[in-house]
């Protein structure tokens, strides 16, 4: 069973029907007891990042994610879901994440070429670079396969954990792993045929051992 995480940040009908789509069955639940009785877990997430980690810690999940996460439960992070796998982030000033992955998320607008001028949120499809070898999230999916971005910051210093990038103006973190925690940029759940082969694979088990 594969628990979604409910922390009031996030759009969860959308995943919630992917996976049915997949025929996983999927809870939605803020309850840490269902989160350790499921085989997985998704946390998505949606806004600003400060928000989103007071929201974990005021419904007194971040712990819960951190020890599951460390007795090795396969936890895939989606969005902002993937940023707060991180240190910390520099929105609106220093929040802190998880710390499950090396790394920090920085804004993407300054970093961009401004001969580009490409706007921010980056809104939109993006082919995927894989890294090699290449990561059992990502099987079945091509290289240059499309997926849906909707970001306004990205995740930095953590080279060691990318297995995928997108180009926009610079080379973007698109997919993490680190053992058994994962995360996507992108938006699999609105990503057509692509999104739901990486996340037939999370519920699979490729990528992390339950």
């Amino acid at each position: 069973m594969v628990a979604i995480v409910d922390y009031g940040v996030g759009n969860l009908f959308s995943l919630r029907s992917s996976l049915a789509v997949l025929g996983a069955e999927a809870q939605v639940t803020g309850d840490p007891a269902a989160l350790a009785a499921a085989d997985r877990l998704i946390l998505p997430g949606v806004g600003a990042f400060g928000d989103a980690a007071d929201a974990l810690r005021q419904k007194g999940l971040t712990e819960p994610l951190r020890r599951l996460a460390g007795e090795g439960k396969p936890l895939l992070g989606i969005c902002l879901g993937m940023q707060l796998l991180f240190d910390y982030s520099e929105e609106y000033g220093r929040h802190e994440g998880l710390g499950l992955i090396p790394g920090h998320v920085a804004p993407l607008a300054p970093d961009l070429p401004p001969e580009q001028h490409l706007k921010v949120p980056h809104i939109g499809w993006n082919g995927l670079r894989r890294r090699q070898p290449a990561h059992p999230l990502l099987d079945g999916v091509k290289e240059g396969d499309c997926v849906y971005f909707v970001h306004s910051f990205y995740a930095v210093d953590c080279s060691p954990s990318v297995i995928a990038t997108a180009e926009y103006g610079i080379e973007v973190t698109a997919a993490v792993a680190r053992g058994n925690v994962m995360g996507t940029q992108f938006h699999p759940e609105k990503s057509g045929a692509v999104g739901l082969a990486i996340l037939r694979n999370f519920c699979e088990g490729k990528g992390g051992a339950v």
